[in-house]
C-alpha cells in the first residue's frame, strides 16, 4: 500500500530510488505562492547517508519491505557477529561492517533491534543505555574532585569511555550507546 505525503511521520520507512529510507525529521511547508510540500530529512537504511528532499503534496511513497526483529547477541565469530531471534531461536550471522560502531557497546546476551530489508540484515540498534563494568582505568587520587576532569577507562566490551576521576576498576557505570558517553556510576567495586 503506497503512502501519501500526509502519512509522513518520524520513523516512517519507505522506498525511494530503489533503496529503503526512514524519516528523521519533516516539516510541512505552505508557501504564499505555489504548491505545498513537505521538507523531509531521511536516512538511507543501506548506506546510512542522510539527505534532505522536498516532497510535493500528493506525491506517493512506496512502502519499504523492512522488518524489525528483537534479537539477542550471542558471540563474535571472526569478522561477523552471531545473533539469535528471541521468538524463533533462529541464529543469524551479521557482518561487522553492518553492525558498525554498535559493536563497541554490545555485551554478549544483550537484546538489540535488527533491521531486515528483503530478509537481509541492514542495521543493528542497541538499547539507548547499557550498564558495564570498568575493567581497567588509572586510579583516582583522594581529593581529586575537579568537576569536569575525566580519564579514559576500558569497559568489559573492550570500548574506551571517558569517566570522572573517582571511577575505579570494578565500578559499574551507565553509558549512552548513541554517544559513548558516561552517564553515572550505578555500582561500586
Amino acid at each position: 500500500m503506497p503512502y501519501d505525503t500526509s502519512d509522513i511521520r518520524k520513523g516512517l520507512k519507505f522506498m525511494m530510488d530503489g533503496a529503503p529510507y526512514t524519516v528523521i525529521e519533516f516539516q510541512f511547508v505552505k508557501p504564499g505562492k505555489g504548491a505545498a510540500f513537505t521538507r523531509t530529512r531521511m536516512k538511507n537504511l543501506l548506506t546510512g547517508a542522510v539527505l534532505e528532499r522536498n516532497l510535493r503534496s500528493g506525491e506517493r511513497l512506496e512502502e519499504a519491505n523492512v522488518e524489525v526483529k528483537t534479537m539477542q547477541y550471542l558471540y563474535r565469530d571472526a569478522d561477523s557477529f552471531v545473533f539469535m531471534d528471541t521468538t524463533t531461536y533462529d541464529q543469524v550471522s551479521i557482518p561487522e561492517n553492518t553492525v558498525g560502531e554498535s559493536k563497541d557497546f554490545m555485551p554478549e546476551n544483550i537484546n538489540v533491534e535488527v533491521l531486515f530489508f528483503d530478509n537481509r540484515a541492514v542495521g543493528v540498534t542497541l538499547p539507548n543505555f547499557i550498564e558495564q563494568k570498568i575493567i581497567e582505568t588509572e586510579p583516582g587520587f583522594r581529593g581529586d574532585t575537579s568537576t569536569n576532569t575525566t580519564k579514559p577507562a576500558k569497559i568489559s566490551t573492550g570500548a574506551s569511555v571517558q569517566v570522572p576521576l573517582f571511577i575505579v576498576a570494578g565500578d559499574v557505570v551507565k553509558i549512552d550507546t548513541r554517544t559513548g558517553e558516561y552517564l553515572e556510576r550505578v555500582g561500586r567495586a
